[in-house]
């Protein structure tokens, strides 16, 4: 008779640090979903499949300064009208306005060239450089 029991080890897997670790990204994921601003809309930009560019009648440039250009002269915003008037003349199809203006620049000038070329019947456009 064998009195004594036979000394088995029991397989124990430790999980106390892991319940730890469990509560803190608990925690963590509680707090920045209510810092998340739900209220941003995202908008995805719509991308051609073509280069469907049309023809550039006039490129009206405005640097940091607000200094309009049109082509490589420089003009005030008073003036605009009659250069694009004499430039239109010139034009068979209807013209195109495309803006270039300086991120530093005052996007008041713009809106007021684009409101132009439109007074005078161009497809206006402002140009937007992403970087």
């Amino acid at each position: 008779m064998n009195l004594r029991q036979k000394l088995r080890g029991h397989a124990e897997v430790h999980t106390g640090a892991l319940n730890d670790i469990l509560f803190i990204l608990l925690l963590f994921f509680l707090i920045v979903s209510t810092l998340a601003n739900p209220n941003v809309i995202r908008v995805s930009a719509p991308r051609g499949k073509s280069d469907t560019k049309a023809k550039q009648t006039v490129v009206v440039s405005i640097d940091k300064n607000n200094q309009l250009y049109v082509g490589q002269k420089k003009i005030t915003l008073p003036e605009l009208e009659g250069e694009l008037k004499v430039i239109f003349a010139k034009e068979t199809e209807k013209p195109s306005v495309v803006v270039n203006a300086d991120t530093a620049g005052h996007w008041g000038d713009v809106y007021k060239v684009l409101q132009t070329a439109k007074k005078l019947g161009a497809n206006a456009v402002a140009s937007v450089n992403a970087n």
